[in-house]
């Protein structure tokens, strides 16, 4: 009787174990209804991506069928269906902000409602229409059967690219311009004059550390001719007091304090002051 019990014991143990390493097992992997989908595509230094899910056509009919016409559509499967951009573009006529948007589709026979929304997480149960940004109407045009809905990026340029939405026999489209060309020179302009601050920062690297006071003075009016700021003038008027222009370096010193007075961020104003009142001024 006790080896029966034991025996017993031992093999309700084993299946315990068994069934604590069934529970652990990773998820089986099968191949989801509607598969999650994304595509990104790069126009100028604008990247654009749909996410979304993709249904099958499966031999139902699916605009006028499936998905009735005149009704609201989450232009996907599962949850919303998401575009986002990194930068400011204009979609079918309308100026759309950098960020996450929810799209949505309202299909009929000849026309079709092409919708973007700010609540990127909202489903047709939570579709709040004043929170809409764009609400345009396209055609329709026919293609060969497709089975999966997809989003495809088409006729892309530097300023430009053609959304397509393409499911069954039936491909809408929405064109999306980027200003490309101005968004490039603002970002050149922006990385110039930031180009300032590490200039002055080698600047004083190559004074103070690598002895090389020619260099430094070539390397501070390379940051100065960019952006003159309180901190390469006052980095400038330090060198010439140590070449012994105290002329040009008193002159320098005023000038960086009287830029530095309109600056928040003026963390040497004692210093300036001080050298005002200590340096020479010929």
């Amino acid at each position: 009787m006790i080896r029966r019990t034991l025996a017993f014991t031992i093999a309700l143990a084993a299946y315990g174990l068994g069934m604590s390493a069934f529970a652990q097992t990773a998820p089986l992997p099968l191949p989801a209804a509607s598969p999650h989908a994304s595509v990104t595509q790069t126009v100028g230094v604008t990247d654009i991506t749909v996410d979304y899910s993709s249904p099958g056509v499966k031999g139902r009919a699916i605009f006028g069928g499936l998905l009735p016409w005149g009704k609201l559509w989450r232009a996907g499967a599962n949850a919303a269906t998401k575009l986002t951009v990194s930068r400011d573009v204009t979609v079918a006529g309308t100026a759309v902000k950098a960020g996450t948007y929810s799209m949505f589709a309202i299909p009929n026979e000849a026309i079709w409602t092409l919708i973007l929304n700010t609540n990127a997480n909202a489903n047709t149960d939570a579709y709040d229409p004043k929170l809409d940004v764009l609400r345009v109407e396209v055609k329709p045009t026919a293609i060969p059967p497709r089975e999966r809905l997809a989003f495809v990026f088409a006729d892309t340029t530097d300023d430009g690219v053609r959304l397509d939405l393409e499911w069954e026999k039936t491909q809408v489209s929405l064109p999306i311009l980027v200003a490309t060309s101005a968004l490039a020179k603002s970002d050149i302009e922006g990385y110039v004059g930031a180009a300032w601050r590490p200039l002055a920062t080698a600047a004083r690297y190559t004074a103070e550390t690598l002895k090389d006071p020619a260099r430094a003075m070539q390397l501070i009016d390379a940051s100065i001719a960019v952006q003159q700021t309180w901190y390469n003038v006052w980095i400038k008027a330090g060198f010439l007091s140590q070449a012994k222009d105290n002329k040009g370096a008193y002159a320098l010193a005023r000038k960086a304090h009287e830029l530095g007075l309109k600056d928040k961020m003026f963390f040497y104003k004692d210093q300036v002051e001080k050298a005002l009142k200590e340096w020479p001024k010929k």
